[in-house]
């Protein structure tokens, strides 16, 4: 079979590389370097429960029920014990590919591990202290290198390539009505090309990029989500982004590890008062959503200056040990955290939300898969555990790889169409009562209402660049919402024109923001309740009723509800 991977950070390597050693015919496209993803940034580490019952006592029961804990209700249960239970296997495999993890005392002894934010034992695995990420990277990018299969570096995804599906009985989707059957790509050079496949992998990553404050790198710009959505995939839970409570308060923001707290950093006001002692029974480890509002309620007391993140209790040299990396950073920015606290401030980090699948990356579109953070499995729920992230690609991009033998369907029968891009999505009111959604327990579909009007603000500019429409979700779609401002948000993108670019790459990273942007902002209206990474200070607590997923897809140019289940195509 042909298979084409896009993204080449951990979901898309692995997933690339299983496929190829299954011995598929694998393409991997990415739109940088292939080393450059958000996996190489990735700090903290991976959580595992390797051996149960080891000096804490930890089990894999344990890491579900944590993560479960962090998910605020929205977790899909089969998922989370599926990546509790399987993790530890996917770890071993990266060490059979010649992943180094830190050990307690040299080689050959046992894995170091770490407890991070809202995890109830030390489980977290780490390489080289702070580079986790990076290390896991290159591990994939050695293996990739070992198999057959073609890498297109520099190279966009801009639509999914989507034709008519054979009505074939014995087929998995038969009488789907359409199938994915490839990707139309934009190369550097300016030039395009179509790459036909028997199924598509989109492991593309989250849209950090949305946000004026981030911790992702520039290339997080939702392609996979918003080219999904475009095709008429179902998306799940646009409105939960998760806020990473410690970036450095520096241009760039870049992150300062969970693990840092994990190993006994508190924080601190401009008074040095411990505030998260009055928040959370947690403090400082409380999960990451309740600490980074926190966080943000703790800058506006204090006139908008950061909030400081204390770690000199550590000592310089144990900081330096533990995260070299972090440490580098912040001496490049003129901070020795070794002796004074650092200002931190949250940053847009990580989606739970994206393109809905099932327990093996397939997606409402027959053809069409999604792993790692492009996808929505259901495992982070409202709010992802800390080291989590790693652990769902490994484990989904796994599963995905054995699963793509089912979308065995000719491929050349009839010509390949790219189709349309549809217009801004339309705004909905919430509805009055969501209707179940038979495609996974605890899932509900929206429906559509008539768009909003007037919304008591100011006209839109006629022009809004990537730098505006970060701000204005960063003030109105951001840490905490309001239907006025989300209001505003959705007025403002639907009245502005985007202006124009002369780099091919950019002008569709730009399309795919506007368009998630918009997205995001109908599914943070309609979800009139606070819960995990959506807080709204309008509906400042979480409703019982909304306890569920929501699911939703872009055939045309409005937003209506998905009502089938994930593996058919909705109607």
């Amino acid at each position: 079979m042909r298979v084409v991977v896009v993204g080449s950070g951990a979901a898309g390597l692995l997933t690339a590389f299983r496929a190829a050693t299954r011995g598929h015919d694998v393409a991997l496209v990415t739109k940088a370097d292939l080393p450059e993803s958000n996996t190489r940034y990735a700090q903290g580490g991976v959580a595992a429960v390797m051996a149960e019952g080891g000096p804490d006592g930890d089990t894999i029961d344990a890491h579900v029920a944590d993560t479960l804990v962090a998910g605020a209700g929205l977790c899909d249960a089969d998922a989370v014990r599926l990546l509790c239970a399987e993790g530890p296997e996917r770890v071993r495999d990266l060490l059979a590919l010649g992943l180094d993890l830190d050990r307690v005392a040299g080689p050959g002894s046992d894995l170091a591990r770490g407890r991070e934010a809202a995890h109830s034992a030390a489980r977290v695995l780490h390489s080289h202290g702070d580079a986790t990420g990076l290390s896991i990277e290159i591990a994939l990018i050695d293996a990739v290198r070992t198999v057959p299969l073609e890498v297109h570096e520099r190279t966009m995804l801009r639509d999914l390539v989507v034709e008519p599906a054979p009505c074939d009985a014995a087929a998995p989707h038969a009488g789907a009505g359409r199938r994915v059957v490839g990707v139309d790509v934009v190369h550097a050079d300016g030039s395009s090309s179509i790459l036909r496949a028997d199924a598509v992998v989109l492991a593309t990553g989250g849209a950090g990029q949305l946000f004026r404050h981030t911790t992702n790198p520039e290339v997080t710009t939702g392609d996979g989500v918003a080219a999904a959505l475009r095709a008429g995939a179902a998306v799940a839970d646009l409105e939960f982004y998760q806020f990473h409570p410690t970036a450095l308060a520096v241009p760039g923001t870049p992150l300062i590890s969970e693990a840092v707290r994990g190993e006994g950093a508190v924080l601190r006001d401009a008074t040095g008062r411990r505030f998260m002692l009055d928040v959370h029974p947690d403090a400082e480890l409380a999960p990451r959503d309740v600490v980074a509002r926190g966080i943000a309620a703790a800058m506006a007391a204090q006139g908008g200056t950061p909030v400081l993140l204390d770690a000199t209790a550590l000592g310089g040299e144990r900081l330096a040990q533990r995260f070299p990396g972090i440490t580098a950073t912040l001496q490049a920015h003129g901070f020795d955290w070794g002796t004074e606290p650092v200002p931190v401030t949250p940053a847009a980090h990580y989606w739970m939300g994206g393109i809905r699948t099932d327990l093996s990356g397939r997606t409402s579109l027959p053809g069409l898969f999604a792993v790692g953070e492009a996808a929505c499995t259901g495992v982070h729920g409202a709010n992802r555990l800390a080291s989590n992230s790693l652990l769902e690609a490994l484990v989904f991009g796994w599963r995905a790889a054995a699963a793509i033998e089912d979308e065995a369907w000719p491929t050349t029968a009839v010509g390949a169409h790219v189709l349309p891009t549809p217009g801004h999505t339309a705004t909905v009111h919430p509805a009055a009562r969501p209707a179940a959604d038979p495609g996974r327990p605890g899932r509900i579909a929206h429906r559509v209402l008539p768009p909003h009007r007037g919304a008591p603000h100011a006209a839109a500019p006629a022009v809004l660049d990537r730098a505006g429409l970060q701000s204005l979700l960063w003030e109105h779609a951001g840490l905490v919402r309001g239907a006025d401002g989300l209001r505003h948000a959705a007025d403002v993108i639907d009245g502005a024109v985007r202006p124009p670019r002369a780099d091919a790459f950019g002008a569709l990273e730009d399309r795919n923001l506007f368009e998630l942007g918009r997205a995001l902002v109908t599914a943070a209206l309609a979800r009139t309740e606070s819960r995990g990474g959506h807080a709204r200070s309008d509906f400042p607590a979480p409703d019982d009723a909304q306890a569920a997923s929501r699911a939703w897809r872009l055939p045309t140019a409005a937003l209506v509800p998905a009502t089938a289940p994930a593996t058919g195509v909705l109607a």
